[in-house]
């Protein structure tokens, strides 16, 4: 995690505080106010481990709004980004769906690999120039056996190994079309033809319509097109290419998973989530070589007896908890990872170090002290049904509120505007992204009574 004297890149930190403001979680700088999440963290660190020798993964990370599903995300994406890992992530909607007609399959498949990313690439936008990077890197291996360059012997020995992966590919369901593809990247690669190299680029991001379509514009042999129907086959077999060109997994994250739930005609519903169990088997049966699968949602999603995932009984008997799991105890290794409410130590910490990182990127001295923050912290506890309820989405956008009153109103101190009512928690968002989480108490993680002294000898690293 990084250090907190260490001088955060201006980009990174303005865009990062201006996220969290409005309540969206970072897509850069998430370690930054990485607090409190370290077991979980772990839990899915340890996937990837699994993911890199060869196995698959599927997660559930669950909780309510502003709980920190989507930040914790973020956050393992960019731990797997530096661990050798290619990543995308996609949010479901009324338009982006696992399973459906009319374009809803494939828009997900679309929105995947528009934000696919590696090491080299963080962005998005990464598959073609981990393409080029692979034939390159092949062509420096050629050359590095003494082949001359252009030379005859050198195209001959490239084209071999291309068709070594290609052949590999062959093997998996929609494996040949991808191995053709590849194969006409390459043709087109070597000669230049920008044309034909978009034409193949289209093909595998899913933007052909109908057959015919691709193979006027690839000019080749095509069997198909991905389509609504079978990109999750076409996610399965990009997890095997990745592993075969050097990188060590493929890690899918699909956030926004109520949107399953708000499905209201009951076999679309079902369909999706047919495919979640076809994508479970999958992952835990050794059918999806390479691939992690992780999907945000709420407790309403999982649960909900007549239109969450336990509505459909394949799913609820491998997602609900065992007769012997109670409230208090931990358990991260199942397929669900409810996130625990933070403790008051660590909101503490949070807003502790967020009011560092806006004293350096405004370049100001907050007239915040210990007992300001601990006081703000009881107040916002001290709410009904805070102790349960509250999320670290509102508390640090309320915060956010106060350090910038506060940095354009010199005159006015921390009691001023707090005590003023400014400081007023919101409730009833309905999106999903927020930093760090909620959803379950934390045994012993104390409550609103706390006194200031208490959140007070909390030690931070500032």
């Amino acid at each position: 995690m990084p250090e907190m004297n260490q001088r955060i890149p201006k980009r990174i930190l303005s865009g990062l505080l201006a996220s969290i403001s409005a309540g969206v979680v970072p897509r850069m700088g998430a370690p930054y106010i990485a607090i409190g999440r370290t077991e979980e963290i772990e839990a899915l660190l340890s996937d990837l481990e699994a993911v890199n020798d060869g196995g698959g993964s599927m997660r559930f990370i669950i909780g309510k709004y502003g709980s920190g599903k989507s930040f914790l995300i973020q956050l393992v994406r960019g731990y797997a980004l530096e661990r050798g890992f290619v990543t995308a992530d996609a949010d479901l909607s009324p338009e982006r769906r696992i399973c459906g007609a009319k374009g809803t399959g494939i828009a997900t498949y679309r929105e995947l690999i528009k934000n696919l990313a590696s090491k080299s690439s963080p962005d998005g936008g990464a598959l073609a120039q981990i393409i080029a990077k692979w034939l390159s890197s092949l062509q420096s291996e050629v050359a590095a056996e003494g082949l001359e360059p252009g030379s005859e012997p050198f195209v001959t020995r490239l084209t071999a190994k291309i068709y070594s992966v290609s052949r590999e590919l062959e093997s998996q369901i929609g494996g040949f079309d991808f191995a053709t593809v590849l194969t006409t990247y390459y043709k087109a690669y070597i000669n230049s033809d920008e044309e034909k190299k978009s034409a193949c680029m289209r093909w595998l991001r899913g933007e052909f319509s109908t057959k015919t379509e691709a193979r006027n514009a690839v000019g080749a042999a095509l069997g198909g097109i991905i389509d609504d129907d079978n990109w999750y086959e076409y996610i399965k077999l990009l997890a095997v290419f990745f592993r075969k060109i050097g990188y060590r997994g493929f890690v899918v994250f699909i956030d926004e998973c109520v949107n399953l739930y708000k499905i209201t005609n009951r076999i679309s519903r079902e369909n999706n989530y047919e495919k979640l169990l076809s994508m479970f088997n999958d992952t835990l049966q050794g059918k999806a070589e390479g691939l992690a699968l992780i999907f945000g949602g709420t407790p309403q999603f999982l649960e909900d007896p007549r239109r969450g995932l336990f509505s459909y009984e394949a799913l609820k008997s491998r997602l609900s908890d065992g007769q012997f799991q109670k409230a208090g105890f931990k358990n991260l290794i199942g397929p669900v990872i409810r996130l625990r409410r933070l403790s008051d130590d660590e909101l503490f910490a949070l807003i502790a170090r967020i009011t560092a990182l806006h004293a350096q990127n405004y370049n100001w001295q907050p007239r915040v002290t210990n007992e300001d923050m601990a006081a703000f912290l009881k107040h916002c506890l001290e709410r009904a049904g805070a102790d349960t309820m509250i999320t670290p989405r509102e508390i640090i956008r309320d915060y956010m509120t106060v350090l910038n009153i506060l940095l354009q109103n010199p005159d006015t101190s921390f009691a001023d505007v707090v005590g003023s009512g400014v400081v007023s928690l919101k409730h009833g968002d309905n999106d999903e992204d927020a930093p760090i989480g909620d959803s379950a108490d934390k045994p012993g993680s104390g409550s609103a009574s706390r006194s200031a002294a208490d959140f007070s000898s909390v030690d931070i690293e500032l």
